[in-house]
């Protein structure tokens, strides 16, 4: 099961890797300087350090996948599909962190382009675990959910604003679904994760967009809003797991 885990991140991961290395996504708006960023470059320090806040909390999410990795769950013949979808989950983490990494570190259209681009199937992926807990594992689904999810990255190749389009798109849809799971398999600590969840990505949202703006504020000139945005999305993540888990577990005691 692990193994499978690792493939099925793995497999997606290279293949965007390859296409984003091709021409196919020169035209697409995405930033390759410095300036995006309200945190100052340090001179002295290596390119992966240029950064040194905005690059070290990519930490995070790699800890963070690795710690629920190594979370356990009931492991038997009916719970062992929210066990597979919590690792596919955590690998995502895992291996998100370093590609934010290498875009900071090279600020190439490549990297660039993969930082938006895997934001994506990781808000579907929430999709797919709902369905998991409502209705159980299907393989169809799955492949129909992060198929889609990638292919709407096309969006940005017709508009500047198409991959903010399909990101609203997925963070609603990932809302819409675990609303729906919560009223019919939650309790009051999944809500409170739940809230948590929706808090944190609120917070990724909003300090991301306002990252020069609150960087008129000496509390957010080395601590800038765009550091901050990233240990929100972690905490999103982290509530995420919580919430999903507690509702896999949940789903599971009631079967029984």
């Amino acid at each position: 099961m692990a193994m499978s885990a690792v493939l099925h991140v793995l497999i997606p991961f290279l293949l965007c890797i390859a296409l984003a290395n091709t021409h196919i996504f020169d035209k697409v708006l995405v930033d390759v300087t410095y300036d995006h960023y309200a945190e100052k470059k340090v001179d002295d320090l290596p390119a992966f350090l240029a950064m040194p806040f905005n690059c070290l909390i990519n930490l995070g999410y790699i800890i963070l996948g690795i710690y629920w990795i190594s979370q356990p769950m009931s492991d038997n013949k009916d719970n062992r599909a929210a066990y597979y979808t919590k690792d596919v989950f955590a690998l995502m983490a895992v291996s998100y962190g370093p590609v934010q990494w290498v875009r900071l570190a090279t600020l190439r259209r490549a990297p660039s382009v993969l930082d938006q681009w895997f934001t994506l199937p990781i808000f579907a992926w929430v999709l797919v675990w709902c369905h998991v807990i409502e209705k159980g594992w299907s393989s169809r689904y799955a492949l129909m959910v992060e198929s889609c999810s990638i292919l709407s990255y096309g969006l940005a190749l017709f508009h500047d604003r198409g991959f903010e389009v399909a990101l609203c798109c997925h963070i609603a849809f990932a809302v819409l679904k675990g609303v729906r799971a919560q009223m019919t398999h939650g309790d009051a600590a999944s809500m409170r994760y739940l809230c948590l969840a929706l808090l944190s990505c609120t917070g990724f949202v909003v300090l991301k967009l306002l990252d020069h703006s609150l960087a008129e504020y000496w509390m957010f000139q080395s601590l800038t809003g765009h550091f901050w945005s990233k240990v929100c999305d972690i905490l999103q993540f982290h509530y995420s797991f919580c919430f999903l888990t507690r509702l896999s577990e949940n789903a599971h005691k009631r079967s029984l």
